[in-house]
Order: C-alpha cells, then structure tokens, then sequence
C-alpha cells in the first residue's frame, strides 16, 4: 500500500498469479486485486480475481468495482497459476479506465468509469472480501506473488512499513513478505508466517 496527498495517484498497475485454493470443511473466500482510495476513506476503485471454495468446490472469476457498488463480474475465464495484469488509470476528469489481462488465457477487458475519489492510497491487495458488509472467511489460498508494480507509471519502491497483514478472529490469517530485491514485488502467504521475500 501506497499512501500520498490528493489526487497523488494517477496509475496503479501489476501483475499476479492466480492462487490455487485448498478445499476446507467451511467455505472460504479470497480476493486478488489492486486498486486506488479505500484505506481510510470509504471511496475505492479497484479490479482483480476471486479465489473462492464454497460448498466443497473451488471457484474462480475476474471482476471489477467502484465502492459503494458491489463488483461486477468479468465473463472470461480464470483458472489458478494463470498471469494476470491490471492496470487502472485517469484518462481525464474524473474519468477512468480499468483494464485486466489473463496473459495465460489471452483475453483482455477494458471499462472506463467515472470515479471521483481522492487518489490519495494504492493497493496491491490479497484479503477476505466483504459480503453483504460482513467480512467472510479467508479461504486457504496458500502463496502468491504480485510482481513488477507500479504507480504513476513508476517503481513504487515498496517499503516494510507498507504491509499489512490479516487479522480474523484474533488470529493472523494473511501475512506478507519482505519487498523483492527491485522493491517492485512481493509474496503474500496464508497464516502469519511472513515467507521469504522475491529473488
């Protein structure tokens, strides 16, 4: 997460790989994604990946949103391993262009949206989502890397002190790793060992 002053933010980009989710007794919930506003303000645009299991089935889409409307699924196809790259950007006043690739699928979406948020944070983000307004159930998600990201165009040149893990239930769930070498990287792990960060 990077945070700035108003309208700091002008592009957020990146690319992840689709975690593989691990079946569990409870239904689960995980969500990839990066985005702009949404830490400690209640404007957020975003787009990314769900990696669900629910009643005993793995479940996997794209989807896009701007708070406070729910998502909007993506109808392509997501599988676990494949490469996704997001990108959102101003194209001009208040206008806004969200663009997610699967690299592995080879299917592009494109939407521009009126977004009139402060632009003062950018995410890259794996947590539990919220239904309904209520937190669910992080699924077991195991490892997964964001790579080569980039705000306004730029290496964010990540520091420790942006992290944040998960916390459900007094319990860390969701815990990510050191910046990679190039500060442009990292690992999210499910529980709260960090793992070690990108070569």
């Amino acid at each position: 997460m990077k945070k700035a002053k108003k309208n700091s933010f002008r592009s957020i980009s990146g690319y992840w790989i689709v975690p593989r989710v691990k079946p569990g007794k409870k239904n689960g919930f995980s969500s990839a994604w990066i985005g702009i506003d949404g830490f400690g303000n209640p404007s957020l645009i975003q787009t990314g990946t769900q990696q669900d299991y629910k009643q005993g089935k793995a479940v996997y889409y794209a989807w896009w949103e701007i708070l406070p409307a729910p998502e909007t699924r993506i109808s392509y196809p997501v599988s676990p391993h494949d490469l996704m790259y997001a990108r959102i950007s101003k194209q001009c006043k208040n206008k806004w262009l969200i663009v997610l690739r699967n690299k592995t699928k080879g299917w592009t979406f494109r939407k521009v949206k009126k977004y009139t948020g402060p632009a003062t944070t950018a995410e890259w983000i794996m947590e539990a989502p919220s239904i309904n307004n209520k937190t669910t159930r992080l699924a077991h998600y195991r490892k997964m890397l964001f790579k080569r990201c980039r705000v306004n165009d730029k290496n964010p040149l990540l520091k420790p002190s942006q992290r944040g893990i998960m916390i459900q239930n007094g319990r860390i769930v969701s815990t990510p790793s050191l910046p990679g070498k190039k500060r442009d990287s990292f690992f999210v792990a499910y529980g709260g060992k960090p793992p070690l960060p990108p070569r």
